[in-house]
């Protein structure tokens, strides 16, 4: 454990100094120029080189194998209802993806059957070499005034990498009614390389918000999701909100995001305004991930976009995607 110890110090140190002065930088302007690499098959070293356009000097993170992290993921697939997965090939293109992955929070599951989320699990598992479980949420939008859009999140994940904590919750919108579909919350225990609990755990908020005039408000109403859920779990210190915030070109204005509550300090933003998670021509950061943190120093600064497909009948956003140290 002394050497662990040691490594995993020399990381979140790393992660600190880089994360940092990027986090609260590239929030608040658009000046960041990021490069990604691309999603390296396993084995393969990946690194992200973050290059600020006002200096030369590039940011490193620490370099690991993809066996020395969990890679955890975000995806909308689009319409993800009957009539995609009755297509095989681009189911085909989806348990590809999902599955260079470890955990993969999903939104927009259309499917009022509800056998769509079970179908996809049962491909995931024809395909893997280890298991993979699911945490599947109620249909969201439970107010009178949602029901028209209501969609279920789900967190696909690597049995071997992750054990499931309870069965998730949606986060009771009941009084607020600040959502149109509720966020829902999975709780995950990191397991090391040979199957044991880290003792390590972690909460992902998951969210699509609605696209419009409304969309800023959800945003900034996910701080009190964040506050609440720790108020009502003592034990729990490590969050990620992660999915389709809708966060730019005319839903939200980099402006608004930096006055939002999750512009605060205590708040990492993995994905800046300045990325395009979409397929289409369009360029916006509709896609984000925002961690409380460093994750408990496992946060060593790896993450992207997942552009590993191009065609739109597989999905009209891009996986984003971070690492944290196993």
């Amino acid at each position: 454990m002394g050497d662990y110890d040691g490594y995993l110090q020399g990381l979140s140190l790393a992660a600190i100094l880089i994360l940092a002065p990027i986090a609260l930088q590239s929030l608040l302007t658009d000046d960041a120029d990021v490069v990604y690499v691309e999603v390296p098959s396993e084995g393969e070293i990946t690194t992200v080189y973050i290059e600020n356009s006002s200096t030369t000097n590039d940011a490193r993170a620490p370099e690991l194998n993809r066996s020395d992290v969990a890679r955890i993921a975000s995806f909308n697939i689009k319409v993800f209802g009957e009539t995609k997965m009755s297509k095989p090939a681009v189911v085909d293109v989806l348990v590809d993806v999902v599955l260079s992955y470890d955990l993969v929070a999903v939104q927009e599951i259309k499917d009022i059957d509800e056998t769509v989320p079970y179908d996809f699990l049962d491909a995931l598992n024809a395909n893997a070499s280890t298991p993979w479980g699911m945490l599947l949420s109620p249909r969201s939008g439970l107010q009178e005034d949602d029901r028209s859009s209501q969609e279920q999140y789900a967190f696909y994940y690597n049995t071997s990498v992750f054990r499931a904590m309870g069965n998730g919750t949606l986060h009771n919108d009941s009084a607020a009614d600040s959502f149109q579909r509720e966020p829902f919350i999975g709780q995950f225990e990191l397991l090391d390389a040979n199957g044991s609990g880290t003792g390590f755990d972690l909460s992902l908020v998951t969210i699509h918000t609605k696209p419009g005039d409304e969309t800023i408000e959800e945003i900034n109403a996910l701080h009190s999701v964040v506050q609440s859920y720790l108020e009502n779990n003592s034990d729990e210190e490590e969050i990620v909100i992660l999915g389709d915030f809708n966060a730019a070109c005319s839903y939200v204005s980099s402006n608004a995001l930096s006055n939002s509550p999750l512009a605060h300090s205590n708040y990492t933003w993995l994905i800046e305004n300045n990325i395009d998670t979409t397929v289409s021509d369009s360029y916006c950061a509709y896609d984000r991930i925002v961690t409380n943190g460093d994750l408990d120093g496992r946060l060593v600064g790896t993450s992207g976009v997942d552009r590993s497909f191009t065609d739109s009948d597989v999905s009209d956003h891009f996986p984003i995607w971070f690492d944290i140290v196993r």
